[in-house]
């Protein structure tokens, strides 16, 4: 490289002894990378820029933020910092030999970026070639490095340190396979036999032994033989490990784990788990196709095809010859490793225009006001990541040229397409135990994550979330006395029961199960998949129903009855999103997915299920909290400790019913039996707000921790959150003095005078049975108080949910469809209607869909239709 300084882009040289000198006035500035520091060296903050781009990446020597070539001058404006280290890579085409082979063009390309290769280059005819410079503002003075002997020391070492600094997204699970293994240094020389083996998608057992589990596919022969001692500890007869002792054949794969993800592979040379970059290409040389896991019809007897009716297969309309899309709106979105649910669901938030014109519309705002360090913003990300789907920028189609070499050569030349929402994930899955790993998570519990997200950060006047915003009536009644209770929450999603029960092939249904089994005992390939068909309107029936309220107290009988609750729309959302309840748990507590094929509606009438508040001759449910008994001798010490251990020890016993209702809804099941036993078992209802209000605290999954009793008092005001305005009493610590049999008032009194602490609370109020008397003025009181915390908050805007009510007619403009057994695993896609026509997001790829299937979904999204 030349050792010397540029002016304007080289159009002057300048001697290397005043480098030096030029570097003077900004040496304060510069600083030297530390053990911990964030260096962003790969992606720009503002956009998805990075050293790939055309204009390169510009790190900061100060903050070591990076900015792309349209916003450097946007942060040197802001922030007065003028050094920046330019980084370009380029991708050099290898000059053709005399023998026909690829020689280098340069035989020393120097590689010093922590890049990911692109897939598509052809290693064969392509190379890179990484390039650093110095660049100072505003004049744009380059120095290109190395220049070890005119530069200052200090500049030296602070960008070789910025150089050899890690990625910041590096090792965010510490247990994280993605992270921690290694490319094994056979997959690029694996030599495969053409020995013309192909593997069947079932039915598979060890070539030695016969044994059906624990099976391993030699990688070079395709020879299929049972495990041993490695990987993953289960049983077999170590048939693999013999083959290789006998072959020197060192990859296998576990048949079984074969996703569009990936698979499990093990190195018996290097005796570990590794990755295979070339995976699919070893896997397609014995016909197995990753995308379904299936054999390709062409490389079957007519008389073994079968119709794809696999959910993979189906979802991601395998089979079928797609035409990518391109342009504004058409950018796909890099799988960073189990992060298909973030990609499936921020594909439709960005498609409704409220997020469009909020985050987009919004962007020179955003971005000019952002802070110091854009990427710790959640507003500039949104910007980000939604410009970055939105513009076109990151989805060119090839050019002409480059589609006939294309089909000359059959492969693929480099070209930009789709973006990597790295720093997205990094920000938004922050402190939360769930999605800050790498492992497979629920749409829907992301999708409540991100709504949660953006009503903590307003971005204007209006909150986009406001669109899938409702309020949800709920109506309990009493079987015996009749009597009932009206209710009211917020909610964004309208979960829609699977009524199994309403199956128009029940006789299909039973004749498969029975074939399933008869394969299963005798060890054969399962028979082809019978999917229960499910009817709309079964499910929206049985959401209409009312459903049994376990453990029942009716405060109009003074005990435990019988209950039913119904639920129904107090207001109607502009984007309705309903969730199909696939999810559930069997008898061994494993989630599992029941896989079902419901009619969904293009247009939807729900302007039935509209609430109709309290009824003419519907008598009310008194206002009561179930008693508890209080010994007559209340000034007894040791009596009243006795009846206080006894009455907490009742809100330990926790009910199971609320937390399974928790979980059915994607929630992590230790946070949902935090939330059932924080909120003294008042239904799920009651801990649902509690996890919305916890989910992002660190230790939200871990597990329930329950205090011995001496330590109740002290931390029980911490362990139900913050203590509300005028320092009003935790609402979950009033709820548990209420179910003691307690006036609302009279606990809220209480824990006042005792600073929240729940034991001296109940000490109080033993202690002050006159304050009983007085309850109606005390009653009063606290409804002033209460009025009062009411124009703080409408002064603070928090004045109580924003609805956007209207007609309750919709039209299907999205939906998001779930591939595999249960959320902690499997694959997502989204499919969202554009311009009149359906398109598929699966990750990268973008294409016109030919056969949505609309029946196969988990989430759906409708937009209201104007009256």
């Amino acid at each position: 490289m030349q050792r010397a300084a540029l002016f304007s882009g080289g159009d002057a040289q300048m001697a290397a002894g005043d480098l030096g000198e030029l570097l003077v006035p900004y040496m304060p500035t510069i600083q030297v990378p530390k053990s911990g520091d964030r260096v962003y060296k790969t992606e720009c903050a503002f956009s998805y820029d990075s050293p790939d781009s055309e204009g390169g990446l510009y790190v900061c020597m100060n903050t070591f933020l990076g900015f792309g070539r349209e916003h450097i001058e946007r942060h040197y404006r802001k922030t007065g910092q003028c050094v920046y280290l330019h980084l370009k890579r380029h991708v050099i085409e290898k000059v053709p030999g005399a023998s026909g082979g690829a020689l280098p063009k340069r035989r020393n390309a120097t590689l010093f970026l922590d890049l990911e290769t692109n897939g598509d280059l052809n290693s064969d005819d392509f190379e890179y070639e990484d390039e650093a410079k110095l660049v100072i503002f505003p004049d744009h003075y380059e120095i290109a490095l190395p220049n070890i002997e005119e530069l200052p020391a200090l500049v030296t070492i602070a960008c070789d340190a910025l150089l050899s600094a890690k990625s910041p997204y590096r090792k965010q699970e510490p247990d994280s396979w993605e992270e921690e293994l290694q490319a094994s240094k056979h997959a690029k020389t694996l030599v495969q036999l053409d020995n013309g083996v192909r593997i069947p998608p079932s039915g598979w057992k060890c070539s030695k032994c016969d044994l059906r589990e624990n099976l391993w596919l030699n990688l070079t022969d395709g020879s299929v033989l049972c495990g041993k001692w490695f990987f993953d500890g289960h049983g077999g007869n170590g048939h693999a490990m013999e083959h290789y002792k006998e072959t020197g054949y060192p990859l296998a794969v576990k048949l079984g784990t074969i996703t569009p993800d990936g698979a499990d592979v093990y190195s018996f040379d290097e005796e570990e788990p590794v990755l295979d970059p070339h995976i699919a290409k070893h896997l397609a040389h014995f016909g197995i196709d990753m995308l379904q896991m299936q054999v390709t019809e062409n490389e079957l007897r007519d008389n073994d095809i079968k119709p794809r009716v696999s959910e993979w297969e189906v979802i991601q309309e395998a089979g079928v010859k797609l035409k990518p899309m391109y342009g504004p709106g058409y950018t796909g979105m890099k799988n960073l490793g189990n992060s298909c649910y973030l990609n499936a669901v921020m594909q439709a938030i960005f498609s409704i225009p409220e997020f469009q014109r909020a985050y987009v519309g919004n962007l020179p705002r955003i971005f000019d006001y952002s802070p110091l360090d854009p990427t710790q913003d959640f507003n500039t990300q949104m910007a980000k990541l939604g410009h970055g789907l939105l513009s076109g920028q990151y989805s060119k189609p090839p050019v002409k040229s480059e589609l006939i070499e294309q089909v000359m050569k059959e492969e693929h030349k480099p070209h930009q397409n789709g973006i990597s929402p790295r720093m997205f994930k990094a920000f938004i899955s922050k402190g939360h135990p769930e999605f800050s790993s790498n492992r497979q998570q629920d749409a829907r519990e992301f999708f409540l994550h991100l709504i949660n997200l953006v009503e903590r950060n307003p971005v204007g006047s209006e909150n986009p979330s406001d669109v899938f915003r409702f309020l949800v009536e709920e109506r309990t009644q009493c079987c015996q006395s009749r009597k009932v209770r009206y209710t009211e929450r917020v909610d964004y999603i309208m979960q829609l029961p699977v009524a199994m029960e309403a199956a128009t092939n029940k006789d299909e249904l039973i004749a498969y199960e029975l074939k399933r089994r008869e394969a299963e005992a005798a060890r054969r390939p399962p028979p082809e998949l019978v999917r229960a068909k499910i009817p709309f309107s079964a499910c929206l029936q049985a959401f209409s129903e009312p459903s049994n309220v376990e453990d029942f107290w009716s405060s109009a009988l003074q005990a435990k009855s019988a209950g039913v609750k119904t639920s129904r729309f107090v207001s109607f959302p502009e984007y309705l999103v309903v969730q199909i309840k696939k999810f559930t748990f069997g008898l061994d507590w494993i989630p599992k997915k029941l896989d079902v094929s419901i009619d969904m509606p293009d247009f939807l009438d729900i302007s039935h299920l509209r609430a109709r508040g309290l009824q003419p001759g519907e008598e009310e449910l008194p206002d009561i909290a179930p008693p508890i008994v209080i010994p007559d001798d209340p000034k007894v010490d040791e009596i009243r400790l006795f009846y206080f251990k006894r009455s907490f020890l009742v809100a330990l016993d926790i009910d199971e019913s609320s937390v399974m209702q928790l979980a059915e809804m994607g929630f992590p099941l230790e946070a949902c039996r935090k939330a059932v036993y924080y909120t003294g078992n008042l239904g799920a209802e009651v801990a649902f707000n509690w996890i919305i209000a916890h989910m992002e605290e660190p230790d939200f999954a871990e597990p329930l921790v329950i205090p011995a009793f001496g330590e109740v008092a002290s931390s029980g005001a911490a362990a139900f959150g913050a203590v509300g305005l005028d320092n009003q009493p935790p609402e979950e610590m009033v709820a548990i003095i209420i179910s003691m049999g307690f006036q609302r008032n009279l606990a809220i009194q209480a824990l006042k005078a005792t600073n929240n602490n729940l034991e001296r609370a109940l000490e109080w109020i033993f202690s002050h049975p006159e304050f009983e008397e007085e309850n109606e003025p005390a009653l009063d009181m606290m409804n002033m108080e209460n009025n009062a915390n009411a124009n703080i908050l409408a002064e603070t805007g928090l004045e109580g949910p924003r609805i956007k009510d209207g007609s309750g007619r919709y039209e299907l403009f999205g939906f998001i469809s779930h591939m595999g057994t249960s959320t902690m695993s499997g694959h997502y896609v989204c499919h969202l209607k554009k311009e009149g026509r359906w398109v598929i997001y699966n990750d990268l790829k973008v294409c016109a869909s030919e056969r949505p299937p609309k029946d196969l979904g988990y989430i759906y999204f409708y937009h209201r239709i104007p009256s």
